[in-house]
C-alpha cells in the first residue's frame, strides 16, 4: 500500500522542494496519482509514494504536514557568496549546492534546470554554495 494510496484533494502536504502546499487533484488510474499546489503557485503531479513528476529524485519528496522530520535537513545559511566564475567550476565538479524554495540545501543535479537557470539570470548567487563534506 502506498504512502499516499487514501488521498483526498485538500490534505496538507509539505514538500521537501517547496514546502507547504495542499493536494487539488486526485488521479486514482495514472502513474502521477496526485496533484499538489505550492504556497508559491507551483503545482507538481506526484506519485502515490511521493516522488515528485519532475527532477532527478528516485525517493519521496512530499509528505503529509504531521508527518514530516525536517531535524536531518540543513537549513544554515550560506557562508559566502560565490561568483559566477565559481559557480561554474563547482558545477562541473558536481561540487554545487542549491537552496531549494523549500530553504533545503540539495546538489544542484536535483533541483529543475529551469529553476537554476532562472536564479543565474537573475544573479541570486546567494542560493548557491560549495557542497560541504
Amino acid at each position: 500500500m502506498a504512502y499516499f494510496s487514501n488521498t483526498q484533494e485538500g490534505d496538507q502536504v509539505y514538500g521537501l522542494i517547496f514546502g507547504p502546499g495542499k493536494i487539488i487533484n486526485v488521479f486514482p488510474d495514472s502513474f502521477y496519482s496526485i496533484m499538489v499546489e505550492f504556497k508559491n503557485g507551483y503545482e507538481v503531479p506526484y506519485t502515490d509514494e511521493g516522488v515528485p513528476g519532475w527532477g532527478n529524485f528516485k525517493k519521496q519528496t512530499l509528505f503529509y504536514r504531521n508527518d514530516v522530520d525536517l531535524s536531518s535537513e540543513d537549513f544554515s545559511p550560506v557562508d559566502k557568496v560565490l561568483s559566477p566564475k565559481k559557480i561554474i567550476k563547482l558545477r562541473e565538479k558536481n561540487k554545487l549546492q542549491i537552496r531549494l524554495p523549500s530553504g533545503i540545501w540539495k546538489n544542484i543535479k536535483k533541483a529543475d534546470p529551469e529553476y537554476v537557470e532562472k536564479l543565474l539570470k537573475k544573479e541570486q548567487y546567494h542560493l548557491f554554495r560549495k557542497k560541504e563534506k
